[in-house]
This record gives structure tokens, C-alpha cells and sequence, in this order.
């Protein structure tokens, strides 16, 4: 029989996104560990560890994405496998934080789901949470364990220059002023210009109406988001893009959470790209956006700051 080694390091992957997992795996060169994931027939998961974790540092790779309530439930029992299991650490690697956007209440007698999903990961075992792209920052506060929230940014980067170049010929726009911090930063890096789309209700009653606030005549414009779902939002800005004068659209999203018919929308809409990440798979999705989807990985991405975290080196290093 195997003895588990304290610090001994696995990697357990759950089953919403095992092609990136199986990616980090490669990248760090490390197998990723035997499980038995099942559902029965009523619905509920079952999961048995394989192999001797006692004493080992653990990672798990699970984004909560679509079906979100599924993934969820099984990273916990997961967690949960891990922990009675006797492993030394546990340390959650979420891609992608569903209920990221229920991080505040916005009417009375409504709750704060990204927090109650926090309580839940912290209190079924998790020692750490690596994620990417937090729709909101301060969901990092909801912790009281250490959370990094990785930027997928310098690999967006990389493609846009590669792609479209950078200076003065490109605009980096945000969707929203929400978005203007992330926005004005990418143009920083590719010493563009910046514009801001602002949609605004005139009066009650009156449909909304579209300004582009920013220089972006004669300029490829570059839509820049984290979540890109039912791709309404990307598709007017382009349009309202166009009407000022734009020589061409595209966007750059790093959770494709595509819900409905939002590839066929991309397909006909006037983007010409939309490029995103793997954090959520997008089974054939790319397909029905009649090859406008493009896609990007973060398993490097994960893989590094998984081998730092083991490591004991510094992860901020990551960062742009």
C-alpha cells in the first residue's frame, strides 16, 4: 500500500470542464488524480477518491458554470471526499464563480448569493480559492481564507497585439461604465485610446437610447468584458460603434457563459470576432457562431499559480 507524503501535491478534477483540466495537468506535468464521479437516477452525485490523499496537498479544478447548481453540488461533495479522506489542504480552483453577479443586494428582502456560495466553499473544506476574472473584487472580501483572483488579461493582451496590433489604430471600449477600470487598463498596456459605451433611458417609457463616449472614428474598436452571456449588451455596443465611425468590431470576453441562442446572435451580428477563454467549455457553441468564436486557454495561467501556490512562491507575480 502507498504512503501519502505530507506536502505530496494531486490534482482531482470534477466534471464540468476536464478539458482544461486535462490542459493544467499536461502543463505542470503532474496526472491528474483517480476519482469516481457518478449521478444516480434521481439526481445525486456520489463520489469516491481513488487513490491515497492522506496528508497530500490537493487542488481541485471545478468551475461553477452552467448547469451552475450541478457543478456546484458536486465540488462540494468533492471537497467534502477530500477532507474525510484525511488530505493535508485543500485548495479550491474555481475558473469560473457562479453567482459572481449576486454579490449585492439590489432590491429589499433579496439575498447575496456569491457570499452564501463563499460560506459554503469555506466551511466544506477549502483551504484556498483560485479563480479568474471575478465579476466583482470585493467578492474576494467574502472569504475569510486567502483568494486569488487571477487576470486573464496578459493573455488577451498578447492575442490583441498579435491580432490587431496597438497604439493609435485600436480603441479599447467597455460595455459599461462599470467595466471603464478594466477598459482603461488594457489600453493602457497597448497604449490606445479608451472609450466608454453609456446607455441611458431618457425619459419613462422611452427606449433606451446609446452614446459612445470616446474618440473611435476610423479606429478598430475592441470590446472588453469578463462575462459575454446572452451577448445582447456586446452586440448594440458594436453596432452603436459602427454608427460613429469605427472601422471594424470585435470583442474580448473571458467567461463565454453563452446562454440560449447568444451564438447564434453572434453570428449574425456585426462583430467580426469574439474571442474568449476556456474557463467554461464551450461544447460546440463556437460551432453555431458560424466560426466567430475564437478561444484562448488558461491552463498556463492556472497551471503556474497552481506550482507557485505548492512551491511557496509568490503568485502576484502573474499579474500584468
Amino acid at each position: 500500500m502507498s504512503k501519502g507524503l505530507k506536502g505530496e501535491i494531486k490534482i482531482f478534477s470534477g466534471t464540468a470542464n476536464q478539458e482544461l483540466s486535462q490542459k493544467i495537468s499536461q502543463y505542470i506535468e503532474i496526472p491528474l488524480g483517480k476519482c469516481e464521479i457518478k449521478r444516480f437516477a434521481d439526481g445525486e452525485i456520489w463520489v469516491e477518491i481513488k487513490e491515497n490523499i492522506r496528508r497530500a496537498e490537493v487542488f481541485i479544478i471545478q468551475p461553477t458554470c452552467p448547469p451552475t447548481n450541478d457543478n456546484l453540488m458536486e465540488l462540494l461533495i468533492m471537497m467534502d471526499a477530500l477532507k474525510r479522506a484525511s488530505a493535508e489542504k485543500i485548495t479550491t480552483v474555481i475558473p469560473y464563480y457562479g453567482y459572481a453577479r449576486q454579490d449585492r443586494k439590489v432590491e429589499p428582502r433579496t439575498p447575496i448569493s456569491a457570499k452564501l456560495v463563499a460560506n459554503l466553499i469555506q466551511v466544506t473544506g477549502s483551504n484556498r480559492v483560485v479563480t479568474v476574472d471575478l465579476h466583482a473584487g470585493q467578492i474576494q472580501g467574502f472569504f475569510d481564507i486567502p483568494v486569488d483572483n487571477l487576470y486573464a488579461m496578459p493573455i488577451h493582451i498578447d492575442y490583441i497585439r498579435q491580432k490587431w496590433g496597438e497604439g493609435d489604430d485600436i480603441v479599447i471600449v467597455s460595455p459599461d461604465t462599470g467595466g471603464a477600470p478594466r477598459a482603461r487598463a488594457y489600453a493602457k498596456h497597448l497604449k490606445s485610446g479608451f472609450a466608454i459605451i453609456d446607455k441611458r433611458r431618457p425619459k419613462p417609457n422611452e427606449s433606451e437610447v446609446v452614446f459612445v463616449v470616446g474618440d473611435v472614428k476610423g479606429k478598430y474598436a475592441i470590446i472588453v468584458d469578463d462575462i459575454v452571456d446572452t451577448c445582447g449588451t456586446i452586440i448594440k455596443a458594436a453596432e452603436a460603434l459602427l454608427n460613429k465611425g469605427a472601422k471594424g468590431v470585435s470583442a474580448v470576453c473571458t467567461h463565454p457563459v453563452l446562454s440560449l441562442q447568444a451564438p447564434e446572435k453572434i453570428k449574425d451580428s456585426s462583430l467580426e470576432e469574439l474571442v474568449v477563454t476556456d474557463t467554461i467549455p464551450l461544447n460546440g457553441k463556437d460551432t453555431r457562431s458560424g466560426g466567430k468564436i475564437k478561444v484562448v486557454s488558461v491552463a498556463k495561467l492556472l497551471g503556474e499559480a497552481i506550482m507557485r501556490i505548492y512551491e511557496g512562491r509568490s503568485v502576484s507575480e502573474l499579474f500584468i
